[in-house]
């Protein structure tokens, strides 16, 4: 296994050639029409990387006379390919690819085609870590994979109940929850040393770890004076404070300029959004109308946008402007939202049958694609940012 984290981590560190970048608006409405893109020359892995990367990103696949932006190439013994602008008759892309795995170059370059046509980085080359129960039941692992959910790999053995793991942004790092000592505990995981070691550890709950922007303060949901409450503390567990004093707090998440930490809690018996100062004071609630018993919360990486699962009988998918004027959309069926870097695509899980599975969402389209299945069921994803 080692061999293997080496390996995505020698992966991570590829660089592959940008496109010239090209000024397009992205609005931020819903139910967006997808971009309309024919793609010919691919065939086996290689489109359905592009298929899958792209359709997540906003872009739909018609027929040739119908589509605006034409993608053509091969990925027989490499990916190369490129990408017109029908409508203004020139060719925004042209690249070749070598190096790394054929389903890496495939990724690399979908990243070029969204650079060009959105002027957005690309997700293809992201990770994500989730909770993987082999029996779709039980206590699970947690696993690191492409966005896809291609390429995972096992990073715990603990044997144990596990859950909620959290990035260390732009680094491969994690926090997770374990009973691995026989109590909810939270650890810190490092990708490329092996290195762990015990964050909280205090009686009671310790769980949902989320970690600020710059990687220097964690959050988390800690029992250890009665109530499930929001404390606040350095990387390593010391400086611990108590920020909420709440009924039942749960899921932290910060925003993006690392001032502010919005949770839920249950305030006049019923479940709501909050958000307090990252240092602490005064608890504001966010408006949710419409979004029933709201849990869950993430922000967006451009601070725009908070998406979380609201329960009404069944989960969903919702998202509400961070700012915290406007109601809720919903969007599809599913618990657990994480945003891609490019705040515009959320992985999530779903229920199918009797076990969770991972899909990707592009939330201005709502298009969704399922991931690859580690194994079992697969729910509490994680995006690397």
């Amino acid at each position: 296994m080692k061999k293997n984290l080496l390996l995505t981590i020698a992966l991570l560190a590829l660089n592959f050639s940008r496109a010239q970048e090209i000024n397009i608006e992205h609005t931020s409405t819903f139910g967006q029409k997808p971009v309309p893109v024919a793609l010919s020359g691919f065939t086996g892995e290689g489109a359905e990387v592009l298929k899958f990367d792209l359709t997540v990103q906003g872009f739909s696949f018609v027929a040739p006379d119908q589509a605006q932006y034409l993608i053509s190439g091969t990925d027989a013994g490499g990916v190369s390919g490129t990408l017109t602008d029908k409508f203004a008759k020139r060719q925004l892309l042209s690249r070749s690819y070598n190096g790394a795995s054929l389903r890496r170059q495939a990724h690399a370059f979908a990243d070029d085609i969204v650079q060009a046509v959105q002027n957005l980085k690309g997700i293809g080359q992201t990770k994500i870590a989730f909770k993987a129960q082999p029996n779709s039941a039980g206590a699970g692992e947690i696993y690191v994979a492409d966005f896809d959910g291609h390429g995972a790999q096992r990073i715990t053995t603990d044997g144990a109940i596990v859950a909620k793991p959290a990035w260390v942004p732009g680094r491969l790092a994690l926090y997770y929850t374990s009973y691995a000592r026989g109590n909810p505990d939270i650890f810190y995981h490092s990708l490329s040393s092996g290195q762990r070691r015990v964050v909280a550890g205090y009686s009671g709950l310790n769980t949902s770890a989320a970690v600020s922007p710059d990687g220097a303060k964690v959050a988390m949901v800690l029992s250890k004076t009665g109530s499930p409450n929001i404390w606040v503390c350095n990387a390593d567990g010391t400086g611990l404070k108590q920020i909420t004093h709440g009924d039942e707090d749960s899921s932290p998440t910060w925003s993006p300029d690392g001032n502010w930490i919005c949770f839920a809690t249950k305030h006049n018996e019923r479940r709501r959004l909050a958000k307090i100062p990252a240092g602490g004071g005064t608890v504001q609630y966010l408006n949710t109308a419409g979004a029933p018993n709201p849990t869950e919360p993430d922000w967006s990486p451009d601070g725009k946008w908070i998406a979380f699962t609201s329960q009404m009988g069944d989960f969903n998918i919702c998202v509400m402007p961070a700012a915290g004027s406007g109601t809720p959309t919903v969007l599809v069926s599913g618990q657990n939202p994480s945003w891609a870097p490019n705040s515009r695509t959320l992985i999530f899980n779903r229920s199918l049958g009797y076990r969770q599975i991972l899909s990707v969402l592009d939330v201005f389209t709502k298009q969704y694609k399922d991931c690859a299945r580690a194994t079992g069921s697969n729910s509490q994803p994680a995006w690397a940012k």
